[in-house]
């Protein structure tokens, strides 16, 4: 079964340097999803159930911590791994965002070598 990452963002440039940051991956037969909006990225993750989501707080139609909390808070969903991706680095927004169900709260700006580290060793669990 072919493995899959999300990327949720409504910034086109951040989609994209998320994806190139993960392109290695695909060489490998990961499948990489896009999602721009809060209600697209919720409607991929019930459809096409991936396995690690990189998923913006600060996104139309549906926040990040929104579309987390539905997925494992009212969903119960324990796949996928979401990695929540925010320039909110306060403290009380890293809580929030673990509160509702996030596996890692990460700061913009992001490392890509980072990024796809952790990418990896999310999807060889």
């Amino acid at each position: 079964m072919n493995q899959k990452i999300l990327i949720a963002d409504d910034e086109p440039h951040l989609r994209m340097l998320i994806h190139q940051a993960l392109e290695d991956l695909e060489d490998d037969g990961v499948e990489v999803l896009m999602a721009r909006d809060g209600e697209e990225a919720l409607e991929a993750i019930q459809l096409e159930m991936p396995d690690l989501v990189f998923l913006d707080v600060m996104m139309p139609k549906k926040s990040g911590f929104d579309v987390c909390h539905t997925v494992k808070r009212v969903l119960s969903m324990a796949s996928p791994f979401i990695v929540l991706l925010t320039a909110k680095g306060q403290e009380f927004d890293r809580q929030k965002g673990l509160d509702v169900g996030a596996d890692i709260y990460m700061t913009k700006p992001f490392d890509p070598d980072a990024l796809l580290a952790k990418a990896k060793k999310v999807l060889r669990r």
